[in-house]
């Protein structure tokens, strides 16, 4: 297959598909950048909707494609301690991120669900390509909104400069394909690990979700923002639905 003169392998495309998973961080961080659009119309309802919408596609990427495919690879017992040390490491790294400040929580945590889904879906790739193309679309879909609260908070809290914030998204973005391709060449042929690569991302996002993203969606006098996490949900159903 070529594209513009360039032929497309598989493995190509699997890091094309991490590109894309990944390039909505800089995006997510460029838009919250704007302060006029940050400080007035994105700071309450909104931002906390677009939190939410996040916490969806984090959830039906766990629900919908990693557990899923993780248990086909693994017997009982080592998915439910895979899926177990996943939840206790990412507790771990909070603890640790709480007690060196943790203003750059959020991107910490987006880097490390980000890598293990990368991974997962370059290896994907060999077999699967639709569910792979499934997970890229679910990683860019809560990338954008975890970038961009990321941004809004490292940015609050006075520790770094926008320029700086943005050129680090762009290298986490950059991580994806590289991962992809870890995955591609290393984790296709062992079908365990990349069970276990799954179910342990799946308990570190659930934790994530429940630790440092659910807490901050609810709003004083205001019920609308968790409808995000539906549609943040629904969004990965439905591509999940047209791609089976």
């Amino acid at each position: 297959m070529l594209h513009f003169g360039v032929p497309v392998t598989p493995l190509l495309s699997a890091m094309l598909y991490a590109l894309l998973g990944g390039v909505t961080i800089p995006l997510g961080g460029l838009i919250a950048r704007f302060e006029n659009v940050r400080s007035k119309w994105l700071k309450e309802e909104l931002r906390h909707s677009i939190l939410a919408f996040g916490a969806g596609a984090l959830l039906s990427a766990v629900a919908l494609v990693l557990v899923p495919e993780g248990i086909e690879r693994l017997s009982p017992a080592p998915s439910i301690a895979a899926f177990a040390l996943g939840g206790l490491v990412f507790y771990g790294i909070s603890r640790w991120l709480d007690s060196h400040g943790g203003a750059s929580s959020m991107m910490i945590a987006m880097l490390l669900d980000f890598i293990p889904e990368a991974l997962a879906m370059g290896a994907m790739f060999t077999a699967q390509s639709n569910m792979a193309l499934l997970l890229a679309l679910i990683i860019a879909l809560q990338n954008l909104p975890e970038s961009f609260n990321s941004f809004c908070e490292i940015l609050e809290k006075g520790r770094m400069a926008a320029g700086r914030i943005l050129l680090i998204f762009v290298a986490i973005g950059l991580i994806g394909p590289l991962a992809a391709w870890i995955g591609f060449t290393l984790l296709s042929t062992h079908q365990a690990a990349l069970g276990v690569v799954m179910l342990f991302a799946s308990g570190g996002i659930l934790y994530i979700i429940f630790q440092g993203i659910a807490p901050k969606v609810p709003l004083k006098n205001s019920l609308a923002p968790p409808l995000g996490v539906v549609a943040g949900f629904m969004f990965g159903l439905i591509g999940q639905m047209l791609l089976s």
